[in-house]
């Protein structure tokens, strides 16, 4: 019998109507300027698309041209809700969300999931929002793809990099990075972290720790991975809640960035502190 992770934050994190969701995914990807970048890797942020949905649009416009091409989708992103050593597979045989149903990428699972590293571990998927926040953009995007998603905890920089040469592939493949940045700062304190944390991704710096950014494990899992195989990472926007929804007093900073080959023509060039 087949397995499926229904989705947990449908009505709270995005509309859990089908009609509904379609019509705002596509609102925010109407909004975002098309870049000629061609990624092999996005960084995009994972809170309540009133917040964070139109800098995750400006991530996945980078995805028009070579839609066609991508046929699986590795998304990494950290554990909100279960403290857990390693990298956890959800242990089913697909992704649900109003927009329809994406199948679990059975031979990518293979691939890893005997590196020590990775375990299979429901509960962890069960309540998480970083992954499924991603998925009705990709639905949107792409239209029929396989999905690797796995949830971040405790793990080395190389442990995820190792994670994610194993199932590097080739154009078919896109990586996934689901993560906000600084959390809960006044609007002024929040620019200024996020910046000199935009300038450590684009220089393929590792990040120092999780007030940078929730989802800084994985993050320097693919800066790892970028270096070794010769990316370039590209700005595409940085924001925060305050530009975004709600008050300036304590923002959360969302930003996006592409990862491409060196010869990729480059982004829109955002001024970085």
């Amino acid at each position: 019998m087949l397995t499926k992770r229904l989705p947990a934050v449908a009505g709270l994190f995005y509309p859990a109507d089908c009609r509904t969701l379609g019509e705002e995914v596509n609102h925010y990807l109407r909004l975002t300027p098309i870049s000629e970048i061609i990624p092999k890797a996005l960084i995009v942020p994972h809170a309540g698309y009133i917040y964070s949905g139109a800098i995750a649009a400006v991530g996945y416009n980078t995805l028009r041209s070579i839609a066609a091409r991508i046929r699986r989708v590795v998304v990494l992103g950290p554990a909100h809700r279960v403290a857990l050593r390693g990298l956890a597979l959800p242990g089913v045989d697909s992704f649900m969300t109003p927009l329809g149903e994406v199948e679990i990428d059975a031979d990518a699972v293979e691939r890893i999931k005997n590196l020590p590293q990775v375990i299979i571990n429901a509960q962890a998927h069960e309540s998480e929002h970083a992954l499924e926040v991603q998925i009705p953009f990709l639905q949107t995007m792409l239209g029929e793809f396989k999905l690797l998603p796995l949830v971040v905890g405790m793990a080395s920089t190389e442990e995820v990099a190792e994670v994610l040469d194993c199932v590097w592939g080739g154009e078919e493949t896109l990586i996934v990075i689901s993560s906000d940045l600084s959390h809960y700062l006044p609007y002024e304190s929040a620019q200024n972290k996020d910046s000199k944390t935009a300038l450590s991704i684009l220089q393929l710096r590792p990040l120092v720790n999780h007030e940078q950014a929730c989802g800084a494990t994985p993050i320097n899992g693919l800066l790892a991975a970028a270096r070794q195989h010769h990316l370039v990472a590209h700005l595409l926007d940085l924001r925060n809640s305050g530009d975004t929804a709600g008050s300036r007093d304590q923002v959360v900073g969302y930003g996006a960035f592409a990862f491409s080959e060196p010869h990729s023509p480059l982004a829109r060039q955002y001024h970085v502190a």
